[in-house]
């Protein structure tokens, strides 16, 4: 019985993790999307010079 489980914490366990690392993937690529639209659209600001998109 104890085996049992251990081995259906074990399922959730990684079923969990699974899903953590895949919803982390979608998470990375929607950063990296914003940031790389953020870095092309980046226009001039008051004195006319190219502007940084972000405040560092």
């Amino acid at each position: 019985m104890l085996g049992l489980i251990l081995v259906l914490l074990l399922v959730f366990l990684l079923f969990g993790l699974g899903f953590a690392v895949k919803v982390l993937w979608w998470v990375g690529l929607v950063v990296l999307a914003i940031w790389l639209l953020g870095f092309i659209a980046r226009g001039t600001n008051a004195t006319g010079s190219r502007g940084r998109w972000y405040r560092w």
